[in-house]
């Protein structure tokens, strides 16, 4: 990413642990007493879910969220996920669009896990893996492990594509004497030339006026409430203002 739309990147970190603790809480049942059970020959024990929580340490979101797939790239995003093939391996799991594989931790001498969702080339989230009874491999992948950590990725996938739309769709309103105007100010995080449309519409939803301003723009109450009152000044005047 360049310099220029850096500023639009989000700490991931508080949302993923959110996330990952919501699905801990769905999964967790209260405690009971059982008798231990015998370990057998076919018999994991299953990575607890809280060590998900850890995941979040080494959490890496690489997918642009900020534009929508048009028709043409959602068609061959399908593609990809129709012509994956399942693959049910101890260290690598592939299914329901998305892939988790096992690999060394280049951190330290354990494992970690790293989820890909089809047709993307880096992972959505890469996170710290249970050692195994034999503390030298790692435990194996099965369904139900498959199925917590592709919970947990698409969980974090969509907070991140929530916040995102926060971040980069803002609006006011501002009452005056004879109006309610929604001040609206979309940014466009263009790696080459970065900008954000002001847009004023009125109670009816129409457009009253809309001028292109820089993205490092602050759309507050009272810059919204200003350039309403100054009659909507120009693209220039607007691009320059420091409110």
């Amino acid at each position: 990413m360049s310099d220029s739309t850096s500023q639009f990147a989000l700490p991931f970190q508080d949302f993923a642990v959110e996330a990952i603790n919501s699905l801990v809480a769905e999964q967790e049942a209260p405690p009971a007493r059982r008798k231990p059970r015998r370990a057998s020959a076919t018999h994991f024990d299953y990575p607890p879910v809280p060590d998900l929580i850890n995941m979040t340490e080494t959490m890496t979101l690489t997918q642009d969220l900020a534009s929508e797939l048009d028709d043409t790239e959602t068609a061959d995003t399908a593609a990809v996920i129709e012509d994956t093939p399942v693959i049910h391996e101890d260290r690598l799991w592939q299914d329901d669009g998305w892939t988790a594989r096992v690999i060394k931790n280049e951190d330290d001498e354990g494992w970690a896990v790293a989820m890909f969702q089809d047709g993307e080339s880096e992972p959505a989230l890469v996170g710290p893996w249970t050692m195994g009874r034999d503390k030298k491999n790692p435990k194996p992948l099965d369904a139900n492990a498959f199925g917590t950590l592709v919970k947990t990725a698409s969980e974090v996938l969509r907070r991140h594509e929530q916040q995102l739309h926060a971040m980069l769709h803002k609006s006011m309103i501002v009452n005056t004497r004879t109006a309610t105007i929604n001040v609206t100010l979309d940014i466009v995080p263009d790696e080459d030339d970065p900008y954000a449309m002001l847009t004023a519409i009125d109670s009816d939803g129409e457009q009253m006026a809309q001028v292109r301003v820089l993205p490092s723009y602050k759309l507050t109450m009272a810059s919204a409430t200003t350039w309403v009152e100054s009659g909507f000044r120009s693209v220039k005047e607007a691009g320059k203002s420091d409110y």
